[in-house]
């Protein structure tokens, strides 16, 4: 005979077993799916906003604010597409955006020197760059290439 398949608890991405009654419940509130207009993508931030903040989310909210996150991003990508723009005019305009100046940067891209040549496009930007200004804020890393 076959074998019978068991389910296995499903997992959060980060691994921790989910409780699915509890996901399911937070699922039935917050009703995720493909977004198709900008009033439900404005439900959705809400709901991500919510979890965002909360303080000591359990792994069921973790595991509903990545979907989200998801969700709300391929909205925005499909319908707001950045416009192309040189890595250092990006920078520069997170740096606007950030209130920052170059020299807060430093720490990040490791000298003053290769801050103002990179902010000034003097210089290409590296894929080790890349990724420390995507992580540092907070954005992806597709940005800057």
């Amino acid at each position: 005979m076959g074998k019978t398949l068991t389910p296995k608890a499903p997992r959060s991405a980060n691994g921790a077993v989910l409780d699915a009654v509890r996901y399911g419940k937070l699922c039935a509130e917050t009703l995720p799916k493909v977004i198709e207009s900008d009033e439900e993508f404005d439900r959705m931030v809400e709901h991500l906003e919510r979890l965002t903040f909360k303080h000591d989310a359990s792994a069921e909210e973790n595991a509903l604010a990545e979907l989200l996150q998801r969700l709300i991003q391929d909205y925005d990508d499909e319908h707001y597409p950045l416009p192309d723009a040189p890595p250092h005019k990006m920078v520069q305009f997170l740096m606007e955006q950030s209130g920052l100046k170059q020299t807060d940067l430093v720490p990040v891209l490791g000298s003053r020197a290769q801050v103002s040549d990179l902010v000034n496009g003097k210089r290409g930007i590296s894929k080790a760059q890349v990724k420390k200004l995507a992580e540092y804020f907070g954005v992806s890393a597709e940005l800057f290439l």
